[in-house]
């Protein structure tokens, strides 16, 4: 029996007498008594963790009941147990990740939904509420109170009034199920070059083994209807496939697409969902009736009893790394996967990651180029504005040449982009009087202002304050100023600058639901708005078919991350991707990116658009420094609340580091962001060449450091990336 908790051993129980028996076998869930607690495990094949004490079966517990839940298919298990080994998690927080949905393990309750009633009298007394209630209802469908309510603009209670006087009927609402998928329900014509990739993937889907293949092409080039003809195929043959998406909750456009080749949707899989919908599409997933599934890293863990085919798109996203609890990156764990279940992965991706670039240069991974775009057009002209000559005017932030081209694009009836990675209205907001800088109380960190909302926030531990009249620290008031630009600021200034145009604003934090991300997104493409300002989520595989011009406002930000060896990449990547949104549907796109230093390379590359020149610079770096794909990083981190301790504990575990001629321990040093949520933070950085056991290292080093206790913490990340 395995419990999803932070322990890595399986325990033994009695097998009860009766019907539930047949029922126990290995993936299943059944709840049993834990310590005063009553937990609901998973039956385990095979033992794990360290052999325990023989326990008298006198002394052993039973289980108490089978839940009428799926069970986890053995390749679950498998995976399960791959991912803690690698990750040197415990094994129950990984099985915890493949049961995140709450409600399959909770008794199904009905749900009740109103029908119109067609030969009902009218109501004794007809409002124009109870008419627009009727009105809507009169097509016959089920709907929920709420929903109803909400469609006819009125409350709940009118609908209860209806249900009094006949007029509706309370009804079960039937069982949803997933749309029928049909891969033959439309075909699309290729180009020359797309068509040789839609036959490599297909024969990869074909061969019925593993094998990963690197689709490579522009930004525009087809990437997505290229590996829909691999889903076709996976279809064909009867199987499941998972399609990953770094940000699946502003990806509307992909579903209109999906829907388009396949006549219907595919199963969803986010963060956004219900706990009724998530309790509802894991078991489509595990019962396979969800053919295909679209969703962000966590769907990986659903309980696929036949996947045959796994794409990540965007590969190269960060958003695939996870970095709390379990720390994992899922497009390396989908790579596993298909190890596992011996089918085919498609890694997608205009700028791909290093390590992909690098396996399909040395022949690991399939190389599919698509070197143009599908549309027949030309990528956007990349110019760069060196701000140090054509600085923009005294208390603003766009350069006179990208105001130019902007005015001009509007003139064009075009739309235009502005690009800048950094949310709020300004990062910094300091006393002119004295100099001080608002901090957060709980991280080292300043506080953001949100000018919208009249607030300072940390984006760290999600600590906010109003925006005081007086400096904390001086009392002075008037004297706040707020130091540097957010998108907020940007478009406060575009707002001066171009009174008359719509301003469509991109950032998490201004847009708290789905829905209205999707409504904002529906809009650009609808061309509802004529200038977009947005954070790194405009980047994310948006096509706007009138979007002629992007402005990046601050080149240069991710350069400045000295301490992570992944910076230039990372800039590279997403300006490519945000430049690449440019006349994606007609000639002419272009690109002004303003910075401060025009000669980096990651500029030079940018602006020339040569891009092989970069990897081959960046390839250099990695194999003289050994950093990844060339060599191997394990970030630990200790934090308490105490620094002392943090300290003390942190430069103890540095002193039993096994000593390794091969092997280098860094540290223990303060990390960049010495303090979050209250928490000090001390880093050690395991660095070795790649085909050594970092993980045995680790482990070895870890059985001889004495148990954590208190509040201090030890986390260890393989792979890490982020280095703050």
């Amino acid at each position: 029996m395995l419990l999803p908790v932070a322990l890595d051993q399986t325990y033994d129980y009695l097998v009860p007498q009766g019907p539930d028996a047949e029922a126990l076998r290995p993936g299943a869930f059944v709840i049993v008594p834990f310590g005063p607690q009553r937990r609901i495990g998973v039956i385990w094949d095979r033992p794990a963790g360290e052999p325990g004490k023989a326990v008298d079966p006198k002394k052993l517990k039973s289980i108490e009941s089978v839940l009428d839940a799926p069970p986890l298919p053995e390749m679950s298990l498998r995976f399960a147990e791959w991912i803690a080994r690698y990750t040197l998690t415990p094994l129950g927080m990984v099985v915890r990740m493949m049961m995140s949905a709450q409600s399959v393990f909770e008794p199904e309750k009905p749900r009740f939904g109103v029908r119109y009633v067609a030969d009902a009298a009218d109501p004794p007394r007809m409002t124009p509420a109870r008419q627009r209630i009727l009105d809507v209802a009169c097509d016959g469908m089920i709907r929920i109170k709420s929903a109803l309510a909400q469609e006819a603009g009125c409350s709940t209670g009118v609908v209860d009034g209806l249900v009094a006087s006949g007029n509706l009927i309370e009804v079960a609402v039937p069982e949803r199920k997933p749309a029928r998928l049909d891969p033959a329900h439309m075909h699309n014509t290729f180009a020359t070059d797309q068509q040789r990739a839609v036959e490599t993937l297909r024969a990869a889907v074909d061969a019925k083994n593993f094998s990963v293949s690197l689709l490579d092409g522009v930004t525009g080039s087809g990437k997505t209807e290229v590996y829909f003809e691999a889903v076709a195929r996976t279809l064909e043959q009867g199987r499941q496939a998972l399609i990953m998406l770094p940000e699946i909750a502003l990806t509307s456009q992909f579903m209109n697409r999906f829907e388009a080749r396949f006549g219907g949707a595919p199963a969803e899989w986010h963060s956004a969902l219900s706990s009724t919908d998530r309790g509802r599409i894991w078991k489509w997933v595990a019962n396979g009736e969800a053919r295909v599934v679209v969703g962000a890293r966590s769907a990986l863990f659903l309980p696929y009893p036949d996947l045959g085919l796994v794409i990540v798109d965007e590969e190269h996203d960060q958003g695939y790394k996870q970095d709390d609890r379990v720390h994992y990156q899922a497009r390396d764990m989908a790579v596993v996967r298909g190890s596992l279940g011996s089918f085919p992965v498609i890694l997608a991706s205009a700028t791909p990651s290093m390590e992909s670039h690098v396996n399909a240069r040395t022949g690991r991974y399939r190389h599919v180029v698509l070197p143009g775009r599908y549309s027949g057009t030309e990528l956007p002209e990349i110019t760069g504005i060196d701000l140090r000559v054509e600085q923009p005017d005294k208390g603003r932030w766009l350069s006179p040449r990208l105001v130019e081209a902007m005015a001009e694009t509007l003139q064009n009836n075009q739309q235009s982009l502005l690009f800048l990675n950094r949310r709020g209205y300004a990062p910094l907001t300091l006393c002119r009087t004295c100099g001080h800088r608002i901090e957060c109380p709980q991280c080292t960190a300043w506080l953001v202002e949100h000018r919208f909302r009249n607030r300072l926030h940390c984006h760290h531990c999600g600590f906010s304050l109003p925006v005081p009249e007086k400096c904390p620290k001086c009392g002075e008031e008037g004297g706040l100023v707020a130091c540097g630009p957010g998108v907020e600021r940007v478009a406060e200034e575009i707002a001066e600058r171009f009174p008359t145009a719509r301003l469509a604003l991109l950032s998490s934090d201004l847009i708290p639901s789905l829905v209205e991300m999707r409504q904002v997104i529906k809009g650009i493409e609808n061309r509802e708005a004529d200038i977009i300002i947005g954070t790194q989520m405009v980047a994310k595989g948006h096509h706007f078919p009138d979007l002629s011009l992007v402005g990046v406002v601050d080149g240069d930000l991710g350069l400045a991350q000295g301490a992570d060896p992944r910076a230039g990449e990372r800039t590279f990547q997403l300006l490519h991707q945000v430049t690449g949104r440019a006349g994606r549907a007609f000639a002419g796109g272009r690109g002004l990116v303003q910075t401060y230093n025009p000669d980096h390379p990651v500029m030079q590359a940018i602006i020339s658009g040569d891009r092989e020149a970069f990897l081959e610079q960046e390839i250099q770096i990695r194999q003289r420094g050994l950093l990844p794909p060339y060599g191997r990083l394990a970030a630990l981190i200790v934090s308490a609340r105490d620094k002392g301790l943090a300290e003390n504990v942190a430069r103890d575990v540095a002193r039993r580091a096994p000593f390794s001629e091969k092997i280098q321990v860094l540290g223990p040093a303060e990390a960049p962001l010495a303090i979050i949520r209250g928490r000090h933070r001390w880093r050690l950085l395991v660095k070795a060449s790649r085909e050594l056991d970092i993980q045995g290292y680790i482990r070895a080093w870890m059985e001889a450091v004495p148990p954590i206790k208190g509040d201090v913490r030890l986390s260890i990340d393989i792979d890490p990336y982020s280095f703050l």
